[in-house]
Order: C-alpha cells, then sequence, then structure tokens
C-alpha cells in the first residue's frame, strides 16, 4: 500500500489526548492518529460541566481493564431510594435545610456518576469494544 507522509501542525491540546490515548491503548501516536482519521476522534469532554470536566479527562489516560469497571458500576439501590424520597419531598416543599444540602450532594454524584459510565463505556466503544447498554 502506498502511503503519504502529511505535516500537520495541531493543538498541543489534541496531541496531549493523542499521546495518552496511545499509552492507555499501549499504541503508537501515529497508530492512534491513523485510528481517528478512520473513525473519528475519541469522545470529548469539552461539553460537559466544568466541575466533571478534570474527572473525566483523567479517564482518557486509563487502560481499558481500568474502565470496565466503570462502564459496568451500577448505583446502590439505597442511594435510589434515598434521592427519590428527597425528590418526593422537595415537590412537596418539605425539605429542611440539611436535606436540601444532601439533594444537591446526591445530584451532584449522580451527574458524576452518570457522565463517568457515559465516557467509560464510549471510551471502550472507540477503542473497539463491544459494551453492551444498561
Amino acid at each position: 500500500m502506498a502511503v503519504e507522509t502529511v505535516k500537520l501542525d495541531i493543538p498541543e491540546m489534541v496531541y496531549r489526548r493523542l499521546e495518552s490515548t496511545a499509552r492507555a491503548m499501549r499504541r503508537s501516536v501515529e497508530d492512534v492518529m491513523l485510528y481517528a482519521l478512520k473513525v473519528g476522534s475519541p469522545p470529548t469532554w469539552d461539553d460537559v460541566p466544568a466541575e466533571f470536566q478534570a474527572d473525566l479527562a483523567v479517564m482518557d489516560r486509563l487502560e481499558d481493564d481500568a474502565l470496565w469497571p466503570i462502564a459496568r458500576s451500577k448505583k446502590e439501590l439505597w442511594e435510589l431510594k434515598r434521592y427519590d424520597e428527597l425528590l418526593a419531598l422537595n415537590q412537596d416543599g418539605l425539605l429542611s435545610d440539611s436535606e436540601k444540602q444532601e439533594l444537591k450532594l446526591l445530584r451532584t454524584e449522580a451527574e458524576r456518576f452518570m457522565l463517568r459510565k457515559a465516557h467509560a463505556a464510549a471510551l471502550l466503544r472507540w477503542r473497539g469494544h463491544t459494551v453492551p447498554r444498561n
């Protein structure tokens, strides 16, 4: 197969992401760049709230074995029940100040959990794995 050489200036941040992905995949940066050109870029986290971006950015560097437990994780039943209880009380305007804080914390944790789980699954899919949807 004939190959062409291309000189391409890319932003340092893009290169660092490709480099991190290459390390996690145990492949060369060139292999990752060619793969990205064929199938698109790895999933981004730029459009998520700023408070969660650093957490997702770290995941780009994780190897597949570290991403699988995140992608398969589930919330504890007691957390889901408590969240539902607090939402119902909130809807009825019956939350105490401490319950309002607890609801805010549970909401933030739920958002972080969902974003991490979705990002891990997206990274695994981008790396060529079949990830069941649950």
